[in-house]
């Protein structure tokens, strides 16, 4: 691939036009709106000119409900050898194309599964999807040209290939992306009018199950409007959790022995389908979950702090595999916590004291 053409220099578009451009792609950037490829083309993604002729790949990053618009009408135009586009649905965007009669030899649907709160080109960056899979999803009919140039598309990004059947992706997604945003939404919902001391409580818990509730909500709604049907699905199964465990939390308030036993058992039942559904979350590169224990550091919340425990731990020969922060309250402290393998965990706890680190038990 020589030239690509970036139509929608939002936060997918434009970071995927920064990889292009890193790796000599000559990349042209169009928007809806001029000043947002400006701003594109100055951070290096691009120019924001129109190509001479049409381009090697063409790389929609419109939102869904505009998706199948778009590549029609650079379809018709003739823009570029290839089309594909980055949309988080695949099924509708397909069927509308064919509803319009065009020729989708030349179009492969994909979707990077990888993105922030934030949105805009301000916030792309080139590594933004650098490990994470991206789906692909060709058809018996899509042009093996088409294909190699959406791998290599991929491959320029440093992502993963994933081949799926487009309805199929769509009903992936909505199961491990769009449900889950909105019972975070949900979650935070009950933060907006919360007492003060409540929300002072807040701890790394809540902050874990919210930080998604913090995207834009009209990109959502664009995202939901174009697969609401598998999304709906979902929630009506966890609405039947949620109906069923407020039975049982009620029922632990009886004074009748029997039904708070079946109050424990129906909280027990979903708390045991929530450890196992949790272990099946990919873990580390995407490979089979493994089992790691976590030491904990207390901290000053001071520049270098970090880097000291980093350095501290390499120096005892200890890999960290993960690592998150909790911020004390009230306080310029935190606990740093370390996952590691559990044969890991008395080296790594012996240097830390030795170096005069505080150690949570």
């Amino acid at each position: 691939m020589r030239t690509a053409l970036v139509i929608g220099t939002g936060l997918i578009g434009t970071s995927a036009a920064l990889a292009l451009a890193r790796r000599g792609v000559t990349v042209h950037l169009a928007d809806q709106d001029p000043e947002q490829a400006r701003t594109a083309a100055a951070l290096g993604a691009g120019t924001d000119g129109a190509p001479d002729g049409p381009v090697d790949l063409a790389i929609v990053a419109a939102p869904p409900a505009h998706v199948a618009a778009v590549l029609a009408d650079a379809m018709r135009r003739g823009v570029a050898r290839g089309y594909l586009d980055v949309a988080s649905v695949k099924g509708g965007p397909r069927r509308e194309l064919q509803s319009l009669g065009l020729d989708l030899t030349r179009y492969i649907g994909t979707h990077p599964m990888s993105g922030r709160e934030r949105s805009g080109p301000l916030a792309a960056t080139a590594d933004l999807f650098e490990g994470r899979p991206w789906v692909l999803t060709p058809t018996r009919d899509t042009d093996t040209e088409v294909l190699n140039l959406a791998l290599e598309l991929v491959s320029h990004c440093r992502a993963v290939p994933v081949v799926m059947d487009a309805d199929a992706h769509d009903r992936a997604v909505a199961l491990v992306s769009h449900m889950p945003h909105l019972v975070s939404s949900m979650v935070a919902a009950r933060l907006e009018h919360a007492e003060d001391a409540a929300v002072r409580l807040c701890g790394q818990g809540i902050r874990d199950v919210t930080r998604i509730a913090a995207s834009d909500p009209r990109m959502w709604i664009d995202i939901l409007s174009a697969n609401p049907g598998p999304v709906a699905d979902l929630l009506t199964d966890v609405s039947a959790d949620l109906d069923e465990t407020v039975r049982a939390l009620r029922a632990l308030q009886s004074a009748d022995e029997a039904e708070r036993r079946e109050g424990t058992h129906g909280i027990e039942d979903v708390l045991r389908r929530g450890n196992a559904g949790q272990v099946r979350v990919p873990g580390k590169h995407g490979s089979a979950p493994r089992v790691y224990e976590v030491v904990a550091v207390l901290i000053d919340d001071q520049p270098g702090q970090l880097a000291r425990i980093f350095a501290d731990a390499g120096m005892a020969g200890v890999n960290i595999e993960d690592v998150r922060i909790e911020h004390a309250t009230g306080q310029q402290a935190g606990l740093v916590q370390l996952t590691v393998e559990p044969k890991a965990v008395p080296v790594l706890t012996a240097a830390l004291r030795e170096r005069g680190w505080a150690i949570r038990q």
